[in-house]
């Protein structure tokens, strides 16, 4: 069997692996506890499920324009002013299945094979892939002074004749961290001074903690007209909890965001339309379950930063954003994946390994679930690998003896 070249290149998810094994132990009534996901808990939005069952009983369930119907447009357009200040026309704005595709096929307008892609590290699982999928390379940036916080020197020192575009993501996924502003406006400057394209990331912008602001990167933008090269993407995903809906989109100079419509067209011919109409309904409607959820959030990094502090020798970042937390935990174990899989099969606790994320020896934990989630979960990560813990847990009416320490 004859096998492309970039086919090969592209290895298998190890987060959606963990998951796929975990979700096989709960349903055989294993006592998972999933501190390893992405995905809010909160319902839906009303206003997203009334949108998409009126449409939804009159039948009329049919295709729409490649890049979005007029009316999602519209919904794009209005929050793309609101958030960011910005007034754009609807060949600015394009809706894809999801902020994941709105990325691919933005990159996929803009790569061409052996052309260099700059993102910060520790870095969302796909960027890297994503850019092997368009035979382009990708390069992640770990700042030099240890921290998650890069600066533009670091970005600096990995720029070659070869980048073509830079990613950021903030807050970031693993680890949380807000990129400050003075480091955004260097690298828009920067971009723009040098031709680069920028792909901001913006999918947890509202979800963030203590007071902080959002930066936005129009704020420190010089090029209006169809020469822009910044592209803003985004999505209900996250701050709506609509993660099954599959809606994001990317707002862009018209020049791009024309060549981004005609692959997504050649793809999927679109978002389903009464996907977008959820989306609609969620954009349009009452936002207070946007507010609530980022106090949820905020509130279980709180207990989960706490129950963190009882471990001797790990280390995390206080997340300033999302649903994230990435503690180091290398003083048990180096080998993240190892670790992972560990703390699956001995005390049914899910967790993601660092190294998907470009720095092993770290876990990604998810604040997602309920208190008592985090809290249990922390507490069977301790007893699985703290010496000083008692012999023997209780998990239900389940006893666990540790024979491994």
């Amino acid at each position: 069997m004859s096998i492309s070249l970039i086919g090969r290149s592209i290895g298998e998810s190890a987060t959606l692996l963990l998951n796929e094994k975990a979700a096989i132990l709960k349903a055989k009534g294993e006592p998972i506890i999933h501190l390893g996901g992405g995905e809010p808990r909160s319902k839906s939005p009303i206003d997203a499920i009334t949108g998409l069952s009126g449409l939804l009983t009159s039948g009329e369930i049919r295709y729409t324009p490649v890049d979005g119907t007029i009316e999602m447009k519209k919904a794009i357009i209005r929050y793309m002013d609101e958030f960011y200040g910005r007034k754009f026309e609807p060949e600015n704005v394009i809706a894809s299945s999801g902020a994941k595709q709105a990325i691919m096929v933005a990159l996929q307008a803009i790569l061409d094979p052996q052309d260099e892609v700059i993102f910060p590290a520790p870095y969302w699982v796909s960027y890297p892939e994503m850019a092997k999928l368009c035979g382009a390379i990708p390069v992640p940036v770990l700042p030099e002074d240890g921290s998650f916080h890069p600066r533009m020197q670091d970005i600096l020192q990995n720029v070659t004749t070869y980048t073509k575009v830079i990613i950021l993501n903030s807050p970031n996924n693993p680890t949380g961290v807000l990129y400050s502003a003075d480091f955004v406006k260097e690298v828009v400057e920067f971009c723009e001074k040098e031709g680069l394209y920028l792909i901001m990331d913006d999918i947890y912008h509202r979800l963030i903690f203590d007071g902080k602001k959002r930066v936005n990167p129009y704020d420190y933008t010089t090029v209006y007209d169809d020469n822009s090269k910044l592209i803003v993407t985004n999505g209900v995903s996250k701050q709506y909890a609509m993660t099954g809906f599959r809606i994001g989109w990317a707002a862009g100079s018209k020049k791009v965001i024309r060549v981004m419509s005609n692959i997504q067209g050649h793809q999927t011919a679109g978002p389903a339309v009464i996907l977008q109409k959820a989306a609609i309904g969620a954009i349009n409607g009452v936002q207070s379950g946007v507010e609530s959820l980022r106090l949820t959030l905020e509130n279980n990094r709180n207990v989960m930063m706490d129950r963190l502090a009882g471990f001797e020798g790990v280390k995390a970042t206080r997340p300033d954003g999302t649903f994230y937390v990435f503690a180091d935990f290398s003083v048990y174990d180096k080998d993240s994946k190892k670790l992972s899989e560990f703390l699956l099969e001995k005390v049914r606790v899910l967790t993601m390994p660092g190294i998907e994320f470009g720095l092993d020896g770290y876990l990604r934990l998810s604040t997602c679930g309920s208190i008592k989630d985090i809290t249990e979960g922390i507490e069977r990560i301790k007893w699985a690998l703290d010496p000083n813990s008692p012999n023997e847990l209780y998990i239900g009416e389940r006893k666990l003896v540790r024979d491994w320490l």
